[in-house]
């Protein structure tokens, strides 16, 4: 059985988010959480707290399950709307326009059978 948790709308840009979420993809919870804890990337914390959800998750579905037989099964980083911003520029020009992007982070799940 799995188990999921979803962070929407996050702001930061999914190129950068999937850097993290590279990391962790097919590992045992522990390991995950202590390299996310280890990683310097802005994304790392709420990725692990999106982790910790997704086993809570686990947990209430599924009373007494074997923590060190839980791994990340998917998780997977979205594109979400952007934000579109304008920044002066030269006279011809008029303006830049900046796109301040959000991503969308759902993270599964599951009991490896041993």
């Amino acid at each position: 059985m799995d188990a999921q948790a979803t962070l929407r709308y996050y702001r930061s840009s999914p190129q950068k988010a999937r850097l993290v979420a590279d990391l962790v993809r097919g590992q045992a919870v522990e390991p995950a959480l202590t390299s996310l804890q280890l990683c310097r990337k802005y994304a790392a914390a709420d990725v692990a707290k999106l982790v910790k959800s997704a086993l809570a998750n686990l947990e209430q579905s599924q009373p007494g399950v074997d923590v060190d037989r839980v791994y990340i099964s998917t998780i997977t980083v979205d594109g979400g709307p952007s934000l579109k911003r304008a920044r002066p520029a030269s006279k011809w020009v008029r303006s830049h326009r900046i796109l301040k992007r959000s991503c969308h982070i759902t993270v599964k799940l599951a009991v490896r059978e041993n």
